[in-house]
């Protein structure tokens, strides 16, 4: 477009575009009418200009490129193998294993994958510093890139008690990060359990800051290669782009403290289940998809998507179909990945980032100044301001000011779900003795969805 054709229009400032809008609100007052409170106490404008923008730095990479990863839990080591061909022979770019344990076969459930261009993650639900070594010494062989979710914090968090003990968990995390130099991550970071449990956007990042904290404490510069965060985000669409942003800008921030080369981070991102539904299921399709989109322009590395019947169904070759090809047609169709950083210059997503990144960052700082992540955890801190943000959201579910089509909005009241329920998609309580209260993920609709199966006839 040429330049000149801007010349023909003065510039307009913020304060003129302002004093419009409120000359055509004709006296219904500016702030109240026009301006929403976010949960994280962000005041959100009608419109966003440059004047809003100060000292923005991009920390994109620039051949930046997302890929479809596709989850496949390994319970028979064989089955699990002919899935992995399968899904990649469909459209699956990189796979993430989820073991549960040590008797499944490293090498057999690798066969015949192509480990030279294909990345594989390996989230692991035991610790074990021989299985690492097992899958360091293939990639080392096979010129693999591999990357290994380990997070024993995570796991203290959220089931309440440490593989072992902090000790023992801390020694055999070390002899790892130590001897598998192979392997492209060993330690990640699990920020998606705090939004599945209610966490606002800002605790999330302080979380996400703050646990990560507590390993660079512990094992310093020994951890040379890339940390994994593990990120689930939500619906609120221009808030979970600038989330992303903000992660990358708030890890460069707290790298740059421990390294003089501050180290990237992977960035796996997949949408939460705090927002689905078995009730209206189809709508979590459209939930996925955008969501899904927040994760491409937010900057993730890798995006694995959630079946839309996730909540209520087994595992199952349509459903995973239909969420793989969601991003297929997002990547291929769509183009989402063909722009490097396309929210660039986008005046609201830039100062969102900023003040995400800032409000988190302040709520880091406190956690640091009263003892740690860690420290928090053991007396509960972390789990009730987590608990306090949940309930205020379920408090605007139920008054229906967060809406879930179907669900507490515009219900079918034909819709019948008991009959198709094959795993249960409530809240389980199993009364054990934990060293620590655990952090609970909770979906905003079971209640609901409760009291409507019960009554179904």
């Amino acid at each position: 477009m040429s330049k000149k054709l801007f010349n023909d229009f003065e510039p307009v400032s913020a304060k003129a575009w302002k004093q419009k809008i409120q000359l055509d609100l004709k006296g219904a007052d500016y702030n109240e009418t026009l301006i929403w409170n976010s949960p994280e106490g962000i005041d959100v404008k009608p419109f966003y200009s440059s004047e809003d923008i100060k000292n923005k730095t991009s920390l994109f990479n620039s051949d930046h490129n997302w890929q479809i990863c596709q989850t496949v839990h390994v319970e028979n080591t064989k089955e699990a193998n002919l899935k992995a061909l399968d899904v990649l022979n469909k459209g699956a770019e990189s796979l993430n294993f989820v073991i549960a344990n040590e008797k499944i076969n490293a090498l057999e459930l690798l066969k015949n994958i192509n480990l030279k261009n294909v990345p594989i993650f390996f989230e692991l639900e035991f610790l074990s510093s021989a299985y690492a070594l097992t899958l360091n010494n293939i990639a080392e062989e096979e010129n693999a890139t591999f990357y290994l979710q380990i997070d024993i914090i995570g796991h203290l968090a959220k089931s309440g008690n440490w593989f072992e003990n902090l000790k023992e968990d801390h020694i055999v995390l070390k002899h790892i990060i130590a001897n598998c130099k192979s392997l492209k991550s060993s330690v990640s970071i699990n920020v998606s359990l705090y939004q599945n449990s209610g966490a606002n956007i800002t605790q999330q990042l302080a979380y996400a800051l703050a646990h990560t904290n507590e390993y660079l404490n512990h094992f310093g510069d020994t951890i040379k290669n890339n940390l994994l965060f593990k990120v689930s985000v939500g619906s609120n669409y221009f808030f979970e782009i600038a989330k992303l942003k903000a992660l990358r800008l708030l890890w460069n921030t707290l790298a740059s403290e421990y390294y003089s080369n501050p180290l990237s981070c992977i960035i796996k991102v997949l949408p939460t289940k705090r927002n689905k539904t078995i009730y209206d299921y189809n709508t979590n399709l459209l939930r996925t998809t955008t969501e899904s989109m927040s994760a491409s322009l937010g900057g993730a590395d890798f995006i694995s998507n959630l079946r839309y019947d996730a909540i209520y169904h087994n595992d199952n070759e349509f459903g995973e179909r239909i969420a793989r090809n969601q991003l297929l047609v997002l990547k291929h169709e769509s183009y989402f990945d063909a722009v490097n950083n396309a929210t660039e210059g986008a005046y609201y997503i830039e100062t969102l980032t900023t003040q995400l990144a800032d409000k988190a960052l302040a709520i880091f700082k406190s956690i640091e100044a009263n003892g740690g992540f860690l420290k928090q955890l053991k007396e509960g801190i972390i789990q009730r301001k987590i608990k306090e943000s949940a309930s205020k959201e379920q408090e605007l579910f139920d008054k229906e000011e967060i809406v879930l089509l179907g669900t507490n909005k515009y219900i079918n009241k034909n819709d019948k779900m008991k009959n198709d329920i094959e795993r249960y998609p409530f809240l389980k309580r199993n009364k054990r003795k934990t060293l620590i209260e655990p952090i609970i993920p909770h979906r905003l609709s079971e209640k609901i969805e409760k009291e409507r199966l019960d009554n179904e006839k």
